[in-house]
């Protein structure tokens, strides 16, 4: 008769120092206490617990901000996950920092596709072996290519590191523990729920990768999505969710014997408070409160965020402050530099970092009308209807673009109530990551771009414009008009 053991995988993703609760609808949730509260009282009922962290630890609060991740770390650290793998926004602080950051970590974070340009070591442990109860569960880390792009302080991460195909790298640990017996294999990957279904069917089928957890598209799954017979999981975002696994192992054929999986939601209706970990928080909180208190202004009323995949009343505003700021003819903010689901009507300045806390260069592109519809059709191109893990913009005022989800195509491209003409000159303020990426992020080439003018930097950080305009405005009305338009 087999031998059969349970094992409790939970899991989380892109927790972004989600530290404080929130209250909806009259009910508190989320938050780290609630989450740690759960994971505690998990450890405690049951025999054998692992919890993992698919990346993206760092970034989203002011907390972190202030602190650079150091907070973070200290907080992560008092969480006890058992393994964490690099997100894309752990290099947020520059990679000294991060390796600063990862020797203050009491857990191992790892990543197998992550080179140090010309030694070709491996920056972090590609992979790390936990025992439990007579188990040996391989967790292997890989990390999305979006890592190559500017540190805070300006320096390319592409000069110190380069980033392997991810598939490769799995394949290579695998072959290399061929002989080495292990009971579950896990992929903790942070690349994207689409990438993963991909690096699913690429796989080696003796490479026994038995679960996938992924991490970077904030996916939120209410059952796994199996690909090549392993089941891929993702967490949402945040610290209101968390994955659970309950597997049974049988340790004589080294293989799942049967499993169930669940989203968990992180409430005061199922989670005991971690009180020790509230007073860590409320001792960085105290410092942040006090220098990030300002006053700017007030809104009308409470304005959202909800998703990067549409437009947003929190991107119509800020993009119309830039616009009319710098006299342009039409502002594009990524959504997904906006990072939090509200915001308003009371607005101080910690507010403000929350929702728009990275602080990107803003540059002047001048271009032409064909240029503007290039650059739509690309945002809106046919591959993103199909879920592939992309960037959304926020439009200023002026902009109606509709976009047919049923044939995955734009429809209609207008600027101030008219057809674009292909010759119209406009004058357009993009942020600074998107401008260095503009062949992949919005289509246009160099020659696009420099073909009227010399594009401009107008500003060192576009968060800057927005606190100034907050600062000077009281009782700011919100935009009502529609600018991008999904039928079907």
């Amino acid at each position: 008769m087999s031998n059969l053991k349970k094992l409790t995988l939970l899991h989380s993703n892109d927790l972004h120092s989600d530290f404080t609760c929130e209250v909806v609808e009259d009910k508190v949730i989320g938050g780290i206490s609630f989450l740690s509260g759960y994971i505690n009282e998990t450890r405690q009922k049951e025999d054998n617990v692992i919890y993992a962290v698919a990346g993206d630890m760092l970034r989203g609060s002011v907390i972190d901000s202030e602190y650079k991740g150091l907070s973070t770390i200290e907080i992560m650290n008092m969480l006890s996950p058992d393994v964490a793998c690099v997100g894309n926004h752990e290099f947020d602080y520059g990679v000294p920092h991060l390796l600063f950051i990862e020797k203050s970590a009491r857990f191992p974070i790892i990543s197998a596709n992550i080179y140090v340009k010309n030694t070709r070591a491996h920056l972090f442990r590609s992979h790390f072996v936990k025992k439990i109860d007579g188990m040996k569960i391989l967790f292997i880390g890989v990390v999305t290519r979006d890592i190559l792009k500017m540190d805070e302080d300006g320096t390319p991460v592409k000069n110190y590191v380069d980033v392997h195909n991810a598939a490769k790298e799995i394949n290579k640990i695998c072959n290399r523990y061929r002989n080495t017996e292990f009971d579950l294999t896990v992929l903790l990957t942070h690349l994207g729920f689409e990438e993963d279904k991909k690096l699913a069917k690429m796989l080696d089928i003796d490479s026994h990768v038995d679960i996938i957890i992924g991490g970077h598209s904030h996916t939120t799954l209410y059952e796994p999505c199996i690909v090549n017979g392993i089941p891929i999981v993702q967490a949402a975002s945040g610290a209101n969710k968390l994955g659970r696994f309950d597997i049974v192992i049988d340790t004589d054929q080294h293989k799942i014997h049967s499993y169930e999986w669940e989203l968990i939601d992180i409430s005061e209706d199922n989670c005991p408070r971690d009180r020790s970990l509230e007073r860590v928080i409320q001792k960085y909180k105290h410092v942040t409160d006090q220098k990030y208190s300002r006053y700017l202004t007030r809104l009308e009323r409470q304005i959202t965020h909800p998703r990067r995949d549409c437009e947003t009343e929190v991107g119509k505003l800020f993009c119309d402050v830039i616009r009319d700021y710098f006299g342009l003819d039409l502002a594009i903010i990524a959504s997904g530099s906006l990072r939090n689901e509200t915001f308003g009507p009371i607005v101080e300045y910690g507010d403000l970092l929350e929702m728009y806390p990275f602080g990107d260069e803003l540059y002047r592109i001048t271009i032409k009308g064909c240029h503007i519809k290039k650059m739509i059709h690309h945002i809106f191109r046919p591959e993103v209807f199909g879920g592939v893990h992309t960037e959304f913009y926020q439009f200023s005022k002026g902009m109606e673009v509709i976009v047919s989800a049923s044939e995955k195509a734009v429809k209609s491209i207008k600027f101030n109530g008219e057809e674009i003409d292909d010759d119209t000159v406009f004058n357009v303020g993009i942020q600074g990551f998107h401008m260095k990426n503009i062949v992949k992020c919005l289509g246009l080439t160099k020659e696009d771009i420099t073909s009227v003018r010399p594009f401009r930097l107008i500003a060192t950080k576009d968060s800057d414009i927005v606190d100034e305009y907050l600062t000077e405005t009281e009782y700011i009305e919100i935009p009502t008009d529609t600018r991008w338009i999904t039928v079907d």
